[in-house]
């Protein structure tokens, strides 16, 4: 079966979802902006471009522990959130969309079920901050694709990040965007 996949963060979102997710946290729970050191690790993981970024961004999310539910928090983010979409995305989406993001699960569940488009994201603990395994990026978004969805061929890959070469590779065609301009990825 063919189908389009896209990136979330930066390709049909304008911004970093976790961060904005943070943000929004930060200024619902006082506890979560002591919290200040949590986000620490994973920005000198960043700044020397660490490839696995698993511990560091589950060190970033036990600020979730200072969340009474974050669960229903993402839903109340999203509300205020979907409205800044990408237009072209819109324009072209299809039920048979796939979203595969290395932001947390339960923070895109929301945003994807009201698109009405399947998703393969990070698992992260709602409560605690702890993975379920690994940080869906780079290789682990292909393999959790294959894993999920064996049959799936994609048609066309959209993304902001060459990170995400690995889907690329197994697109007809691939997509790099920056903004809301489209150009080939670069093979």
């Amino acid at each position: 079966m063919l189908i389009n996949v896209y990136d979330f963060d930066g390709t049909i979102y304008p911004g970093d979802s976790s961060v904005d997710f943070y943000l929004y946290c930060r200024n619902r729970y006082p506890r979560v902006k002591r919290d200040v050191f949590g986000a620490l690790p994973l920005l000198l993981a960043l700044i020397v471009r660490k490839k696995d970024l698993t511990r560091e961004k589950e060190r970033f999310y036990r600020y979730l522990s200072f969340v009474p539910d974050a669960a229903a928090e993402a839903e109340r983010f999203w509300s205020g959130q979907i409205a800044l979409i990408k237009a072209w995305y819109l324009e072209q989406k299809r039920e048979d969309d796939l979203i595969i993001s290395a932001s947390p699960e339960f923070l895109l569940t929301p945003v994807c079920r009201e698109l009405g488009v399947r998703l393969i994201a990070s698992k992260v603990d709602p409560k605690t901050g702890r993975y379920d395994g690994k940080n869906c990026h780079d290789e682990e978004k292909v393999r959790r694709m294959k894993e999920a969805y064996p049959e799936v061929e994609i048609d066309r890959f959209y993304s902001d990040s060459r990170a995400d070469t690995p889907l690329a590779k197994l697109a007809r065609e691939a997509f790099l965007v920056k903004g809301n301009d489209l150009s080939s990825f670069p093979r």
